[in-house]
């Protein structure tokens, strides 16, 4: 009976070994279709991926560009007169000059004469700098013959006038500590008058009336009024031209009385207001 009754537990247990041997097979199923939907995911990532190495390209092209914009810019600013002073952060306070004070970066102001023959040229292609220097080779500009000496001994004499101006940058440069293109600028500005007078004539009879100026006509006759202080203060003075020029300028950009530039300006403007 003992046997008989092992056999029947054996018989009863045998379900549960087949049961238990069937669990695994089950479990051994499962990760299989685990397996397949892993594989169905990579492809999505795929997608994300690709689409993440365009963004990537595309970013790349613009920081390439935005380098390549940087580079231009830089080497633009670089460019500076005579290899020494900068263009940069250069300021036209007064906002009706501020299309016809030419600014363009520059290392040698000459340009040859290449704006000549067509008209307004000079404000849109010549730097401010060469129309001051150009303005120095003016013959009878000064009016003055002191010695055998006037102003048509420096008449097409580009390399000395080049280098009269750039000394004259390197003293301002000293004794201010400024841009002198900076100074330059102003000194235009402040010595530009803004009114003068005309005659008119009817009948035979004629007198002269006061008239607004143009900005262009302005910016002429700043330079005019500088050239014409700072080249004529050198006759019969122990200082030099380059010295002459430095210090007419200086006193022009600060406005001051001392500067013949400015009283030339105040004189023409007063008479404009007595011909109202």
């Amino acid at each position: 009976m003992a046997k008989k009754k092992s056999k029947n537990q054996e018989d009863k247990k045998d379900p549960i070994k087949d049961t238990d041997d069937e669990t695994p097979i089950n479990d051994k199923k499962a990760p299989v279709e685990e397996k397949k939907s892993e594989k169905k995911d990579p492809k999505i990532i795929d997608d994300s991926k690709k689409d993440q190495k365009d963004v990537e390209e595309i970013t790349d092209t613009e920081t390439l560009a935005k380098k390549s914009v940087k580079k231009i810019v830089s080497s633009k600013s670089e460019i500076k007169l005579f290899n020494r002073w900068s263009f940069e952060n250069l300021e036209v306070n007064d906002p009706s000059l501020l299309k016809y004070i030419n600014l363009q970066p520059i290392i040698i102001p000459h340009s040859g004469g290449k704006h000549e023959h067509k008209r307004f040229w000079k404000t849109e292609r010549v730097s401010i700098v060469e129309r001051f220097i150009n303005k120095m080779l003016a013959p009878g500009l000064i009016g003055r013959r002191i010695k055998g000496r006037n102003s048509s001994t420096n008449s097409g004499k580009k390399q000395k006038a080049l280098k009269i101006v750039e000394n004259s940058f390197s003293i301002i440069e000293k004794t201010s500590q400024k841009n002198p293109i900076q100074v330059l600028v102003d000194a235009v500005i402040n010595s530009a008058p803004r009114e003068e007078t005309t005659r008119i004539s009817l009948g035979g009879i004629s007198y002269a009336t006061a008239v607004d100026i143009s900005p262009q006509r302005r910016v002429d006759l700043g330079i005019k009024l500088l050239v014409q202080a700072a080249v004529g203060s050198t006759y019969n003075n122990l200082k030099t031209i380059d010295e002459c020029v430095a210090s007419e300028l200086l006193l022009a950009a600060q406005k001051s009385q001392n500067s013949k530039a400015v009283r030339r300006r105040d004189e023409i403007e007063r008479i404009a207001i007595s011909a109202r």
